[in-house]
């Protein structure tokens, strides 16, 4: 959709909308919404909803606490689970200081400026995501238990896999919303599943993966079963992954079309921008000490690699044609604020592209199984969640990107979690007391 302000109001008139709930994400990329009244929309376009920042993580100190919410029309979608009589819809947001100007810190804000930039040079990013989650049973409160809702594994069906009817639903809401699903199958760990919707331009990717676990999580809760899409829930069982796929458009064209055949310098370039910059922008690609339990086992990766189709490695070029040819970059997780991460990512790619970044050979091994010589040749990922910090608080590309005073901001917040978890003797027990249940 692509309204405007004044067909969003003519939608609301003719819709019987009683409600509308205006979103955005803190810092870490954790929904927040504040609900008001169709009479109050046209308000809300014109001069904003005020809030509290000071109570959001990573926004304003108490000093000057108010921030407003404008709704950008172009995102509204209905929410079809939500009980009639008065329909209820929503709009994403941009978050702007009280003198009208943007506020700095709005990561969706953030990610739309290195969008210019790459449109900028002429190019379009495309941006397709494969989100991985786990569906738990609960208790007899309502709350989230540490049991799995199947004991399925990779494409399983009934009854081995019991999460058929819930994927259904989801894909079927998210239809409806005008969010495309491509495939959904249940993934190898028990209880694990995968849904991933066609790409788009970043921006709406982004906003589609913020809706898609509003609707994953609100879809199982109303089946009595819990959505969680922290990495590593299970410590002995597969992580969740959030595969980012990329691909760009010059003049309608996919320039990776070529790539298969190693006749495409600028996709080469993009590639080699991401894979050198991923090591110091993983802290904001995996936020969580859990996040660091999934590298190197279970298809995800340990080192700064790429290949054609090998799933051992950071990013593979999967088989594919046309306008399908891209990389994936299969280091990322769920529980990443998708604008801020997806700023980094394309940005590096963008630094890859101006700097005429060579593609290093292709390390066409099992990584998981390769010898020492394979390996010792490669960098690997960040070990952990205090690893991944020091690689990034003095990153001048990171600067470059979200500005010097966010990075410190951030880098502040995940230096305490990262000393809390260091604090820890049981890992299992930090996981599920800080993570289990919220993510």
């Amino acid at each position: 959709m692509n309204h405007t302000a004044s067909e969003v109001l003519e939608f609301v008139k003719e819709n019987d909308v009683k409600f509308i709930w205006l979103n955005f994400c803190d810092l870490f990329g954790t929904q927040k919404s504040i609900s008001v009244m169709t009479d109050e929309l046209t308000s809300a376009f014109e001069n904003g909803v005020s809030f509290d920042a000071h109570a959001i993580r990573g926004f304003k100190d108490v000093t000057q606490s108010d921030l407003f919410l404008f709704p950008d029309p172009a995102t509204l979608m209905v929410m079809p689970w939500r009980p009639g009589p008065g329909r209820v819809i929503r709009f994403f947001c941009d978050v702007k200081n009280p003198d009208g100007s943007l506020y700095a810190h709005d990561s969706r804000n953030i990610l739309k400026q290195v969008i210019g930039r790459c449109e900028g040079m002429g190019y379009v990013c495309k941006v397709g995501a494969e989100c991985e989650f786990y569906l738990f049973k609960t208790d007899d409160n309502g709350d989230p238990a540490d049991t799995p809702l199947d004991k399925g594994g990779y494409l399983d069906i009934a009854p081995l896999d019991r999460g058929g009817d819930i994927r259904r639903e989801i894909c079927l809401t998210l239809e409806e919303m005008g969010i495309k699903p491509e495939t959904s199958h249940h993934e190898q760990g028990p209880g694990q599943n995968e849904i991933d919707f066609k790409f788009s331009d970043a921006l709406s990717c982004a906003d589609n993966l913020q809706s898609f676990k509003t609707v994953v999580k609100a879809i199982s809760a109303r089946n009595g079963f819990f959505a969680s899409f922290m990495p590593k829930p299970i410590l002995e069982a597969p992580g969740s992954g959030m595969h980012v796929n990329l691909s760009l458009s010059k003049n309608g064209m996919n320039i990776f079309k070529n790539i298969t055949e190693g006749h495409s310098n600028i996709a080469e370039s993009f590639i080699a921008g991401i894979l050198a910059k991923t090591p110091e922008i993983t802290i904001f690609l995996n936020p969580l000490a859990n996040s660091y339990e999934r590298f190197g086992k279970f298809e995800a990766p340990g080192y700064v690699s790429w290949s054609h189709q090998n799933r051992s490695q950071l990013v593979r070029i999967p088989a594919a044609f046309g306008e399908k040819v891209r990389m994936e970059l299969r280091s990322p997780d769920p529980s990443m604020n998708p604008y801020l991460a997806f700023a980094l990512i394309i940005a590096a790619g963008i630094d890859g592209i101006e700097k005429g970044m060579a593609l290093p050979p292709a390390a066409n091994a099992d990584l998981y199984t390769a010898d020492e010589k394979v390996t010792k040749t490669l960098t690997t990922l960040p070990a952990s969640m205090a690893d991944a910090i020091a690689l990034a608080q003095n990153s001048g590309f990171i600067k470059s990107v979200i500005g010097d005073e966010l990075l410190s901001k951030y880098v502040a917040h995940k230096k305490i979690e990262a000393e809390d978890f260091a604090a820890v003797n049981n890992k299992a027990e930090f996981y599920k007391k800080r993570y289990f249940g919220i993510i």
